[in-house]
């Protein structure tokens, strides 16, 4: 029986949840593959009678996986002073099944939306560590601890810290379709109907853009539902060609906005009720290669 041919199967098997774990920890799935591809050079550099001692091979994937990424995370901080504007995940087309292993507290689908990608990059990054490692791929607090050099109870209170701002940040869920909202408020935008976008609004409703200074976009949050209309009716007025398409962002209703047939903005939705709360809208080219063949 051929187990080293066995166990290459095994390993290569662990890459998607690699890449699941990793895309959650950093918000960006070009910097997910790389760490995953590195911690898979680590694995095969080992010697055979090495890589032959590890009695759990996906378990040291991860492990090493999650390690690197924490190095990413401290040193993105530094990263951040320099970007241009406001800093967003790097948007999901389509749907979003392939990134595997939901945990029981914390289901895959709201664990990959851009609102939780948003709070996750709110925390420190031995928390994130600790809240996805346990809370979405549900490791225990030991196997945490090994990650971030930490005791369990340590780790046990980084993750409860991480929670508070889930449970702070968490919005209820849409009373009807959160696809119907954003389509109503395509239609309006499209309208430039000023009125009809205040009344699919939230009061308080925010935007936020991301072009990391690389094309025009605002650069600090629009507040407030009229203004919020009022900028969408403007921007059509100053872009005319550009159509939108309804679609799915981080498997959740979302917009895309394309120009002369180039994807130019992926827009993530937050919906409360029958309102849109929250807009992300993602501008910076660099994050929206994988769109243009949408």
């Amino acid at each position: 029986m051929d187990t080293r041919g066995n166990m290459s199967g095994e390993i290569t098997a662990e890459r998607r949840q690699l890449i699941g774990l990793a895309y959650r920890l950093l918000g960006s799935l070009s910097d997910a593959e790389d760490v995953v591809q590195e911690a898979y050079g680590r694995w095969y550099a080992l010697s055979g009678p090495q890589r032959d001692a590890i009695a759990a091979p996906g378990a040291w994937l991860t492990t090493v996986t999650s390690r690197i990424c924490l190095d990413q995370l401290r040193s993105a901080r530094v990263r951040r002073e320099r970007y241009v504007g406001e800093w967003l995940p790097e948007p999901l087309p389509g749907e979003t099944g392939w990134i595997a292993d939901p945990a029981d507290r914390v289901t895959l689908d709201e664990s990959i939306t851009m609102a939780f990608l948003v709070v996750l990059d709110s925390m420190t990054p031995a928390e994130r560590v600790a809240f996805v490692l346990h809370d979405v791929f549900g490791y225990p607090f030991a196997e945490v601890g090994q990650v971030l050099g930490r005791s369990s109870a340590a780790c046990r209170q980084l993750a409860s810290s991480a929670r508070r701002r889930v449970r702070a940040a968490r919005a209820p869920e849409p009373a009807r379709g959160s696809a119907d909202v954003v389509r109503a408020f395509k239609l309006a935008w499209e309208a430039g109907d000023i009125e009809r976008l205040v009344g699919v609004l939230d009061p308080e409703a925010t935007v936020v853009a991301d072009s990391g200074g690389l094309v025009s976009a605002v650069r600090r949050p629009i507040e407030g539902g009229e203004r919020v209309a009022r900028y969408a009716v403007d921007l059509t007025g100053r872009i005319p060609a550009m159509t939108l398409e309804e679609t799915t962002v981080n498997g959740r209703p979302g917009l895309m906005a394309r120009r002369d047939g180039a994807v130019v903005a992926v827009m993530a939705f937050e919906v409360a009720g029958a309102s849109v709360r929250r807009i992300w809208a993602v501008r910076n080219p660099e994050k929206l290669r994988r769109w243009q063949a949408a």
